[in-house]
């Protein structure tokens, strides 16, 4: 026998070192993880969700528990069994004496070394469950969603809630069986219970009997796996175009699963019968059986089935399965009620049937006066020049639309607010006092009509109906202070403010500019109810250690009435306050009742839903504007959703309000359950609030994806792929991204008055005609009500590529745009908008832009693009265009509503002077003074047209002088020849 190994040992010194290190380590993680705690328990009180803060938190504790308990302990009971049953006396051969030396190194720590296992897996697998404690909150309230599943009759809840925390469960099972397995084998190795190079017995007793149980167990539990699999097969994706259960699961797989289930609880059996039999042959047979029958009717017969049976007539043999897939899967996409049109352009052989057309397009008073000629997505830089007021204001990279009614008359608005923009404060404003204190909210609601501009000396800028600060104009909020935004950020981190200061005392926070001073300014001393109050000494501590800031306890800005705004952004808010939800990524603003409100949609998701086609949500989510104005969603996979919640955030306070938008949703009323009291009633929301809910963009970009496919409702074209859509890329990008999703305000085919929707073109698979047109319905009356316009497919319509091809080749566009695209400028086109016009006919409106290449730029409005059918237009105005496809007079319709016309404001930019109309086909009144004035009027005028054309600002106003000169010149001759004319 070899001597004994000496066992290293540490001085006490050292000892003391490593224990201080220890225990200071220990100290500031349980610290930091404390403060993050209290801090966001802090915040869930002051938002009034302690009620998720507190189920959250406890659901998550009670899994650690159970599970780091249950792993930890049952694997450390087994190991300590195995060591508790080791043999006394252990053969003297070869093998245990090189295991000698490590059982005297274990043996007098054994009882720190099995603990040590139990806490590390322990910790691993609470930290592990922790993670699904929705899946327990949804098995825990599950509501029945009153429709059963084709293939085994049970409601449909048990896949969505029950069967995702079966598989949970069976998941750790498996994990704890395996793990003590491991463990065991190990210890009995180790102490001599298991002899694997001894002669003679293998195995002791007492290992038999315990390998053999947790053998047993691991097989047992195989058996339940194997039941589950049954049900898993709603999930199939052997049908390859489809999802769910398929002719080959069904009929060559459903029955074997069962039968392995037999087989496995018989192996089982075997593996405990081995306690007394005390042979593993029985097992080990039971177990060559288990594998050969799971690869022979769980594996090689289904192959064979798919292989000789279903493919040589899988569109027959899978008929009844794609049905299934199909109706599941608008089922679970909130798909199941589209209103399908069959929708013809009006034509003459191959021209655009001119006559039936105009007087469609003079008879429509709905779609095409509302044709949105301001893009949301291009004019943040030119708010910004025109309405940002002070550097440490700013707007979104992306605007939003929005709809108000003003006298009766409901007009779509580019909208925004005017945030603090952290980002944009100066080298001198970036203190810790200023960031933090001075600058902390922004002011203003910006609005402007969408289908109007102003005629000003720079070209077509909005209309800013309501704007300026004070907030002045059409919808102007009683409380226009901005304290939560989407731009009070930092390095994409939230930037908190210290607000708030004892009475009497001097305002710190900048407000405002003074009224008529460049220099001067306004401050404020925030009164709302948002925010958490820190006027404690041990507050102060507490963020000053989360925000690792020394401020907190030095600062004298800091004082007993302060409180701390954070989590300021309306989308991380929402997430926050409902984590059930996934968020919309685009949050808009809207004056409610008097109050700037952030508007977002929640969704309830479901990866469990059974035949339903899974979508990727961060992919299928993603468009041209992502990431520039719109965010991102997550990679998470799911194949259920719905719109089920709307929610708010107050601009001022902060305050979430939670709303239920579809009643019927069972995904919904399970958290409802959960989080009692979190989500209000819809019959609570203001009538106000209803009247500016939009479509969700997100939600809309998914449902238009599935459509692509799910239009089809025979299985066999649907097997065959042969009516396949696909979304077009945005053809006003250099980029191969999706075209987002437009907001119009139109009439649809068969509707009595324009709707405010959601609209998208979609073009035929790998082909750039148009297919179709969808629209889903923002009004309270029709919302949510989608509407699919089929085009003919044996007309090859213009889909948005080509329709901007036809464009940028047309003989008029080119040159200009070699114009605009110069050194001083370039051409920026605006959204191609589809609108549905006359019941039979789509027609194309697109915007142009030209901005200069100079430092602080902006984009204005300089042409009108339209197409019908082959024939493009180009002008000035929608009007002149739209005469210039149907002929003249077609314009008429929008004459008096579309928007290059001056508005009256005494703000607005110089305008155009009212010019006389100048005498047609050379006609002279006779009076040479009059004739000159007329002539000088005319070449004014091509003057301007030459130096807009050319951005050419200086030319622009010595003509508009000229202009001016001409035009009182003209008036003067006219009275002094008794207010002759000149006569054609």
């Amino acid at each position: 026998m070899r001597p004994p190994v000496p066992v290293p040992t540490l001085s006490r010194r050292a000892k003391l070192v490593l224990g201080a290190v220890a225990v200071l380590l220990v100290l500031f993680t349980a610290i930091g993880t404390l403060t993050n705690v209290y801090v966001d328990y802090l915040w869930f009180d002051e938002t009034d969700y302690t009620e998720v803060f507190w189920t959250e938190l406890q659901t998550r504790a009670l899994l650690f528990a159970v599970a780091g308990v249950a792993t930890g302990g049952l694997v450390a009971t087994s190991i300590y069994l195995a060591y508790r049953f080791r043999p006394t006396f252990r053969p003297m051969s070869l093998e245990q004496q090189n295991l000698e030396r490590y059982r005297q190194s274990l043996e007098p720590r054994r009882g720190l070394v099995l603990t040590a296992v139990a806490v590390v897996l322990g910790l691993f697998a609470g930290f592990t469950a922790q993670g699904s404690w929705q899946t327990w909150l949804t098995f825990r309230n599950s509501t029945d969603f009153g429709r059963t599943d084709p293939q085994f009759g049970i409601d449909l809840s048990f896949f969505v809630f029950d069967y995702p925390f079966y598989r949970l469960v069976l998941g750790f099972g498996f994990a704890i069986v395996l793990l003590a397995l491991i463990g065991s084998v190990l210890t009995h190795y180790v102490f001599g219970g298991l002899r694997l190079q001894t002669p003679g017995q293998k195995l002791t007793g007492a290992a038999r009997v315990q390998l053999s149980v947790l053998l047993g167990l691991f097989v047992g539990l195989k058996a339940v796996a194997y039941w589950l699999d049954r049900y898993g097969l709603v999930y199939s994706d052997r049908g390859e175009v489809f999802t769910g259960a398929s002719y080959t699961d069904v009929n060559a797989l459903l029955v074997p699963k069962t039968i392995l289930v037999f087989v496995a609880a018989v192996c089982a059996l075997a593996f405990f019968a081995n306690i007394v039999v005390r042979n593993f042959l029985l097992p080990a047979a039971a177990l060559v059986l288990l594998l050969i029958s799971s690869l022979v009717i769980g594996v090689a017969y289904p192959a064979i089935v798919q292989q000789f049976v279903v493919r040589p007539s899988a569109d027959q043999k899978e008929a009844p399965y794609i049905e299934r897939a199909i109706q599941s899967t608008l089922d679970a996409y909130g798909l199941s009620e589209i209103d399908y049109v069959e929708y013809a352009q009006e034509t003459t052989g191959d021209e655009v049937d001119t006559e039936a057309v105009n007087a469609q397009i003079r008879n429509d008073t709905e779609t095409v006066p509302n044709a949105r000629l301001l893009d949301p997505n291009v004019l943040s830089e030119t708010f910004t020049a025109r309405q940002q007021i002070r550097n440490v204001y700013g707007f979104p990279e992306k605007l939003d639309i929005d709809r108000y009614t003003i006298d009766g008359e409901t007009r779509d608005y580019v909208v925004a607010v005017r945030e603090l923009n952290t980002e944009g404060l100066s080298e001198n404003q970036q203190s810790w006092i200023n960031r933090h204190t001075v600058y902390t909210h922004g002011n203003g609601f910006v609005a402007a009509p969408a289908n109007e501009v102003v005629a000003g000396t720079e070209g077509g800028e909005p209309n800013f109906t309501t704007r300026d600060l004070p907030v002045r104009g059409e919808i102007v909020p009683e409380q226009p202070r901005i304290y939560y935004g989407e731009l009070i950020q930092q390095g994409g981190q939230d930037v908190y403010s210290v607000v708030g200061a004892p009475e009497g005392s001097e305002p710190r926070e900048f407000d405002r500019p003074e009224d008529g001073s460049d220099e001067g300014q306004l401050n404020n001393t925030y009164d709302g109810e948002g925010g958490v109050e820190i006027g404690s000494f041990f507050r102060q501590l507490t963020f000053a250690i989360h925000y690792r800031e020394r401020n907190f306890l030095l600062s004298g800005a800091v004082n007993d009435e302060s409180k701390v705004l954070y989590v300021r952004d309306p989308r991380e808010r929402v997430e926050k306050a409902a984590p059930f939800l996934e968020v919309d990524g685009d949050p808009y603003p809207a004056v409610i009742d008097g109050r700037v409100m952030w508007i977002l949609d929640g969704y309830t998701t479901s990866d469990a839903y059974p035949y339903a086609e899974p979508r990727d949500l961060g992919t299928t989510a993603q468009d041209s504007l992502t990431g520039a104005g719109t965010t991102a969603l997550p990679n998470d996979q799911f194949n259920y959703v719905r719109n089920s919640v709307k929610a708010t955030v107050d601009a001022y306070d902060g305050t979430v309000t939670l709303y239920e938008w579809d009643k019927e949703d069972p995904v919904l009323q399970t958290y409802r359950k959960a989080f009692p009291g979190t989500v209000q009633d819809r019959e609570d929301m203001p009538e106000e609030l209803v009247s500016h809910v939009r479509y969700p963009e997100d939600l809309f970009k998914l449902q238009r994806d599935i459509l692509t496919r799910y239009h089809v409702s025979n299985p066999v074209d649907f097997y065959n792929q042969n009516d396949r859509w696909q979304v077009p890329n945005d053809p006003t990008q250099d980029t191969d991204e999706a075209q987002p999703p437009y907001y119009i305000l139109a009439q649809r085919p068969g509707d009595p008055k324009a709707s405010f929707q959601l609209t998208s073109a979609l073009n035929a698979f790998n082909r750039e005609n148009l297919s179709s047109f969808i629209s889903a319905s923002s009004d309270p009356e029709t919302y949510g009500e989608i509407q699919v316009l089929r085009l003919p497919g044996n007309t090859p319509f213009r889909g948005p590529q080509q329709v901007q091809q036809s464009f940028i080749t047309n003989n008029q566009v080119r040159p200009d745009l070699t114009l605009f695209n110069s050194q001083e400028s370039r051409a920026v086109f605006g959204n191609l908008l589809t609108l549905p016009i006359g019941g039979s006919g789509l027609l194309y409106v697109e915007p142009l832009y030209v901005q200069g290449t100079g430092e602080n730029s902006f984009p204005l409005l300089q042409k009108v693009l339209v197409n019908y059918g082959d024939r493009v237009g180009y002008g000035d105005t929608l009007e002149e265009a739209l005469d210039q496809v149907f002929g003249a007079g077609a314009g008429e319709a929008v004459a008096g509503d579309e928007g290059t016309s001056v508005t009256d404001d005494e703000d607005t930019e110089p305008t155009q002077p009212t010019t006389p109309a100048p005498p047609a086909d050379g006609g002279t009144s006779g009076n040479a003074a009059l004739d000159q004035a007329v002539a000088d009027i005319q070449a004014a005028l091509q003057a301007l047209e030459t130096a807009q054309r050319n951005g050419d600002f200086a030319a622009q106003g010595q003509a508009l002088e000229d202009l001016q000169a001409a035009v009182e010149a003209y008036q003067q001759a006219q009275q002094a020849g008794g207010g002759q004319t000149p006569t054609g």
